[in-house]
């Protein structure tokens, strides 16, 4: 008597579920870096007190103009043409400082830590990096800054009501002003991004950056007057400061010259990021 051994077939194999392909576009880089950007702790500490510097310090010097003026002391040579914009942007000297660093730290940092081997790999074309870092970060500094100088003007507008210095947003020239220094703060803030890319070191971009922004312009009060009113208008400091100032004179730049010299400062700053982050390796 023969036994039959009856085998079932083998059961199908569970069906591999296809993981889907994700391309690198523009706009997932940019993603990828606002979520960067908002990750550190840094990032939220420096945006703090570049907006604390543009209030406080405006509000001080306002004050400060207020109670000299109350004194009925003479004022010093550099508050007697003071006005409310003025004394509103006083803070932009210690804000510009702030924005410029943080731009450094957020790509010289990663090369120091790194992680910028890992951003080079997720996009091999690189430079959507950098535009990315840049555009991002100059955005948000130009929102910060904005804000900071408006409320600044404000706050300073009733400070100095009633002086030779008043002012109101109506008066010409004001709101031009005040864009125009939020644009200024905006725009060092992507020269930060770009020196850090370039300089690949957090201490190397920092000096760069106080250099260019501050150590310069005295520098070149040390030569002669003829030189100077050649070449202190063309300063990234000086140019910037155009964009911003209610009056020019012989020796600066219009609002619109200044804003042309320092986006050329700006292009600068980026082709010689974007040039060394495409010719060599991270």
């Amino acid at each position: 008597m023969s036994t039959v051994t009856v085998t079932g077939s083998p059961a199908p194999a569970p069906a591999r579920t296809a993981r889907p392909e994700y391309k690198v576009t523009g706009r997932r880089v940019l993603r990828s870096e606002w979520a960067k950007l908002w990750s550190l702790r840094s990032t939220w500490i420096t945006l703090g007190l570049g907006l604390l510097f543009l209030v406080a310090f405006g509000v001080i010097a306002a004050a400060h103009y207020k109670s000299e003026l109350d004194s009925g002391r003479p004022l010093h040579r550099d508050d007697v043409a003071a006005t409310a914009l003025s004394l509103s942007v006083f803070g932009t000297n210690f804000a510009q400082l702030a924005l410029g660093v943080l731009g450094v730290l957020i790509t010289a940092g990663e090369y120091s830590t790194g992680m910028i081997r890992s951003t080079l790999a997720a996009v091999p074309r690189r430079l959507p990096v950098l535009w990315s870092k840049a555009s991002v970060f100059g955005l948000v500094a130009l929102v910060v800054a904005t804000a900071g100088v408006f409320v600044a003007f404000t706050i300073d507008s009733g400070i100095v009501s009633g002086t030779p210095a008043a002012l109101t947003m109506s008066h010409s020239g004001v709101v031009r002003s005040l864009f125009g220094a939020g644009l200024y703060l905006g725009l060092v803030g992507v020269i930060g991004t770009a020196l850090g890319a370039l300089l690949r070191s957090v201490a190397g971009g920092i000096s760069v950056l106080v250099a260019s922004l501050m150590l310069v312009p005295g520098l070149i009060s040390l030569l002669p007057s003829s030189w100077q009113d050649n070449i202190s208008p063309y300063l990234p400091s000086n140019a910037g400061e155009s964009m911003f100032a209610l009056t020019h004179d012989a020796t600066s730049l219009s609002p619109g010259a200044g804003l042309a010299v320092f986006l050329g400062w700006t292009v600068l700053a980026l082709a010689g990021a974007a040039y060394r982050l495409v010719r060599t390796d991270a």
